[in-house]
């Protein structure tokens, strides 16, 4: 089967946009104070575009969605088709549920100027629009105490990996000011910020291990294991693995090496390459964190291997 490009392409734009509203929201609840908020990154631009675009490939994924159930193109669009699976389906709820905390979400991103208590709403908003896509997905696939632990095991993994890229991305736009505002105040943020995500950083790997090791279980079976080579499912799922695989390490690096290493720069005011390298090292894992999305919204289109058993 030929793979469906502007669905995964959709699919792949949604998990950007809604791991950045929930994982830049989060990031600034607990790796910034509240009068850091507005200064330190541009919070509140980022998480209205982010909720802005979520609205608007949400509606895209519809008609596309909507187009591929009924067997028709997807313009022009379906209003039947779209009506039908908005009130006769898990999704089309799912969809309604998103699209409503998006709109709160982004709401409550233009008026929280840094303030915790909107910000907070910002990211439960967003939390649950990301959760939605686990109806959307392989975590809809099971039906009853399995299926709950599927979905559940699904969320939680989305809820992992989008605050991962979340703050992947807050730690870039830290370390990626402009030389003219870098001083020794904006460099020991940058370092507390790098610190405090070590300790959340540790929570949230654990989290995706233990839940992937769950959605493998369900979507591979262990009889399907040395067989993932010889299928496209299989090898994405490897190349997934690796890249995730390469993240830990770089992740590792950074906690252990790159950020004790930048506390020693911030002693010897080395304003200028106190940031160099972990800023190189952020860019890697920043882009192995998108070609795991990239994967993920391939992946969702694919048949896995306990559904051919």
């Amino acid at each position: 089967m030929d793979a469906d490009w502007p669905l995964i392409a959709v699919r792949f734009a949604l998990y950007m946009t809604l791991s950045g509203l929930f994982g830049l929201s989060t990031f600034g609840l607990y790796g910034l104070k509240g009068g850091e908020r507005a200064d330190a990154i541009a919070l509140r631009p980022w998480l209205v575009g982010c909720g802005l675009l979520g609205l608007l490939f949400s509606c895209i994924a519809l008609a596309l969605l909507a187009a591929a159930m009924a067997g028709a193109p997807p313009w022009p669009v379906d209003r039947e088709a779209i009506g039908m699976l908005l009130t006769r389906s898990a999704t089309g709820t799912a969809w309604e549920t998103r699209m409503i905390a998006l709109v709160v979400g982004t709401i409550f991103a233009l008026i929280a100027r840094g303030r915790t208590a909107p910000l907070g709403l910002v990211a439960v908003a967003a939390g649950i629009a990301l959760a939605t896509l686990a109806w959307t997905g392989h975590g809809a696939m099971d039906e009853g105490a399995t299926g709950w632990v599927h979905l559940l095991a699904d969320i939680l993994h989305l809820w992992a990996a989008g605050a991962w890229v979340g703050a992947l991305l807050g730690l870039t736009l830290l370390v990626t000011r402009a030389p003219s505002r870098v001083d020794v105040a904006h460099l020991r943020l940058s370092h507390r910020a790098l610190h405090g995500f070590g300790l959340a950083g540790t929570i949230l790997v654990g989290t995706i291990v233990v839940t992937g090791l769950v959605n493998g279980w369900l979507l591979v079976g262990v009889g399907n294991l040395q067989r993932l080579p010889d299928t496209l499912y299989g090898q994405l799922l490897l190349a997934k693995l690796a890249l995730l695989g390469a993240m830990l390490g770089l992740a590792s690096l950074n906690r252990f090496r790159l950020t004790p290493a930048l506390e020693r720069s911030i002693a010897a005011a080395d304003l200028r390459g106190a940031l160099g390298t972990l800023l190189r090292s952020l860019a890697i894992e920043g882009g192995c964190a998108i070609t795991i999305l990239a994967l993920v919204a391939w992946l969702g289109t694919l048949e896995p291997p306990v559904s051919a058993m």
